[in-house]
């Protein structure tokens, strides 16, 4: 599906044209066209390849999906692979941005993703002073823009977290802060699986050796390789301490066993001293020692009845009751 399809000259929007318009506008000086296609079909693309004369490899990437980040060159021409993640209840949901950007246009492929990116290309247009810097400036606004919704993935994670490592000590709380810790790091192997690679890409679009197109906003792409290593260094911090809370509440499952099996070995003891009691009382030999006695049966009982008690007492002040 096309989004849109407009041409620039110096920094300002000249008209929205039409697909079959777009290799005459190539071909003007100091123009250069930014296409947006979500969702592509094959017509489409093929339309595409053949108005900007792309790569059949970059291309076949882009058709397919299901790419690491990367980038790539052919010739004068740069591609780009990124993620893009968005909240589907408890998960991540992951979708793709292939982005091809030469000396004049700039196309972009959005697939599996229900965000746009037009609040995109209205910060572009109203910057004409960068905007006039082409189709450098328009891949670093659309590199910029995916990087920014890390940022909320990151945050959601950290405050999940941080209510988790405060309920850590509850009691009864330990399998379920388990499960969800578990949820948590598969939440942050997804995100990590995003940045990271991203986070090599953006170096080399800066520094060095870079490609032309990116040659003239080294310093920006600079800026989103800043935040990419921020946001990697903040995954690599919560792996840590998702780690460490997983142990931590393993170590709580532990005592809390521990803490049920005190509690059935002292009433077990208490019941075994008197079943032992009423055992050797309940023999029936003839010539039993105080079998005749009239305050025998009471005394059994009280004696029973004692040692249960200075048991459950000792029991429960060592802490095992």
């Amino acid at each position: 599906m096309l989004i849109n399809c407009v041409v620039y000259e110096n920094g300002r929007k000249l008209a929205d044209i039409e697909v079959d318009e777009i290799g005459a506008w190539l071909q003007r000086p100091g123009c250069f066209v930014w296409v947006a296609l979500r969702d592509a079909t094959d017509d489409e693309l093929q339309r595409m390849q053949q108005q900007f004369d792309l790569h059949e490899l970059a291309v076949e990437d882009a058709r397919h999906g299901h790419q690491r980040p990367k980038v790539e060159e052919y010739g004068s021409m740069v591609f780009v692979v990124m993620h893009l993640l968005e909240n589907e209840g408890a998960e991540i949901h992951q979708g793709e941005i292939a982005i091809f950007v030469g000396p004049n246009f700039v196309l972009s492929v959005r697939s599996g993703s229900h965000r746009h990116f037009l609040g995109v290309r209205e910060r572009a247009e109203r910057e004409p002073e960068l905007l006039v810097h082409g189709s450098g400036f328009v891949f670093y606004a659309l590199m910029d823009a995916v990087v920014d919704r890390y940022f909320p993935f990151l945050d959601d994670i950290e405050t999940e977290l941080e209510d988790i490592e405060g309920q850590m000590f509850e009691s009864g709380s330990a399998r379920a802060n388990i499960e969800r810790l578990y949820a948590l790091k598969r939440r942050g192997a997804v995100l990590r699986h995003a940045v990271a690679p991203l986070l090599e890409v953006a170096g080399k679009l800066h520094g060095g050796r870079v490609p032309a197109v990116c040659a003239q906003t080294q310093e920006y792409f600079r800026d989103v390789h800043d935040h990419l290593a921020r946001i990697n260094t903040s995954i690599d911090a919560i792996r840590d301490t998702i780690g460490t809370a997983i142990q931590v509440n393993l170590s709580m499952v532990t005592i809390e066993e521990s803490e049920t099996t005190k509690r059935l070995a002292s009433w077990a003891a208490i019941f075994a001293v008197s079943t032992a009691m009423a055992g050797i009382w309940g023999m029936n030999f003839e010539h039993m020692p105080e079998l005749q006695w009239t305050y025998g049966y009471p005394l059994a009982l009280g004696a029973i009845a004692a040692s249960a008690g200075l048991l459950y007492w000792r029991f429960r002040r060592v802490g095992w009751l």
